[in-house]
């Protein structure tokens, strides 16, 4: 099965955190770019979407620990992962998102399923056998 191909520990950063494949690849963009401050408009332009979205997902990467922001003339962000252990599992996610892009971006796209699937199951009741 293609969720077999994602590791437990990277399927549920991807579900907890990554909101959309651009934000995805968004964030890629910037781990492999690491020296380059980046404004909304300039990554826009290589996402190939409109500026108000990607400013969306520079402050959704932002508010996640992803990037730090740098206020000069405009805003822009650099990404600088708020811990190692963030850094590493970016680190993760790109080596599998290289290799299974396909079952990946399935993962990000079934995300609302998912969850509601989790929600559901919370109410789920397992029957005891009384001995």
């Amino acid at each position: 099965m293609a969720d077999d191909l994602i590791p437990e520990e990277v399927r549920q950063f991807i579900i907890d955190k990554i909101d959309s494949v651009a934000e995805l690849e968004g964030l890629l963009l910037l781990r492999n770019q690491a020296e380059i401050e980046w404004d909304s408009a300039t990554l826009a332009q290589r996402l190939y979407i409109n500026p108000q979205q990607t400013q969306e997902i520079l402050a959704h990467l932002h508010a996640q620990g992803f990037l730090a922001v740098k206020e000069n003339n405009l805003i822009s962000y650099i990404y600088q992962p708020n811990s190692p252990e963030l850094a590493e599992m970016v680190n993760r996610v790109a080596e599998i998102y290289a290799k299974y892009l396909i079952p990946v971006t399935n993962l990000i796209h079934n995300k609302p399923q998912i969850k509601v699937q989790k929600f559901a199951d919370a109410f789920k009741f397992i029957r005891r056998e009384d001995k």
